[in-house]
């Protein structure tokens, strides 16, 4: 049976900030409870508000490992002012520009979970340059553009050791449904030989690698 939150942990998701569906969440908590057996960190690409990091901060700290989760705070293309994700309570009065990094600050605070995670502010590929550690699992939900994700892609892959658990998350193959930068980058994945599908919730595939490359 698959590792689920327990309630608090759980309704701290759900109170957050963000995106990502109940369903999906249990899945993502699921598969970052078994990849945190391998007593490596844990990785996502895409902090915003902090709402999915709860979930791998949970798993991580049942494992006794890390939880990282990188993200420049400035808001994704979708979440600028006059587009449909924008959050004007997200801005900084001073600056005038989208920053969800005090939020997720909250969020983690009022989860009980702060000491549980490294936040990583920057950008994704200049991130992944200096990090020179393996990783157990990397879940990518940043950028929805081709550019930006093939770069969480390229800059994050290479570190999942064997058998650890790549999650992509606004995976459409319906271009109806969504944009196919995600599923572009899960496509190739699964072509490159080096990993193979385990789950798919909704627009959440979790693969497993069991090759070298990417």
């Amino acid at each position: 049976m698959a590792a689920e939150p327990q309630p608090e942990i759980l309704a701290a998701f759900q109170a957050a900030k963000g995106f990502m569906p109940p369903g999906e969440g249990l899945a993502l908590y699921a598969a970052a409870t078994e990849a945190a057996a391998l007593g490596l960190p844990l990785l996502e690409v895409g902090t915003y508000c902090g709402r999915s990091t709860i979930l791998l901060a949970d798993a991580a700290r049942a494992a006794g490992v890390s939880a990282l989760t990188v993200d420049h705070h400035r808001g994704s293309e979708e979440q600028q002012p006059g587009w449909e994700y924008h959050d004007p309570s997200l801005v900084d009065p001073e600056l005038g520009l989208t920053d969800t990094l005090p939020t997720f600050r909250r969020t983690l605070r009022r989860a009980g979970l702060e000491q549980h995670v490294v936040a990583l502010v920057g950008r994704s590929p200049q991130v992944a340059a200096v990090w020179g550690g393996r990783l157990g699992f990397v879940f990518i939900d940043g950028g929805h553009t081709d550019e930006h994700a093939t770069a969480d892609y390229e800059g994050w892959a290479p570190k999942l050791a064997e058998g650890g658990l790549l999650a992509v998350h606004d995976v459409f193959p319906d271009p109806a449904d969504g944009g196919q930068a995600p599923y572009r980058i899960y496509r190739r994945a699964l072509e490159s030989g080096a990993f193979t599908e385990i789950s798919a919730t909704d627009s959440l595939r979790v693969l497993r690698r069991t090759g070298a490359g990417i």
